[in-house]
């Protein structure tokens, strides 16, 4: 018996621009990382701290604003 209903176990195949929405998120989370980490680098260097807190702390906050970023454009879909 069949009916006209479109089969709901179907899968939907992604689309090329699924995988560029991904792939720019993971390129923008490591830029804001990278930059997160250099600058902080720089600042202990500058400085001249022999102990690199500004690396740390920059890294630390640069990871959290990626992960923001990309959960805040990943739930706009």
């Amino acid at each position: 018996m069949e009916t006209n209903q479109p089969n709901s176990t179907k899968k939907k195949q992604p689309t090329p621009d699924s995988y560029m929405r991904y792939a720019t998120m993971g390129t923008q989370m490591l830029i804001i990382m990278a930059l997160g980490a250099f600058g902080g680098y720089a600042l202990d260097q500058w400085l001249h701290i022999k102990f690199p807190i500004f690396t740390i702390l920059l890294s630390l906050v640069s990871i959290a604003a990626a992960l923001y970023l990309s959960v805040k454009d990943f739930l706009k879909k």
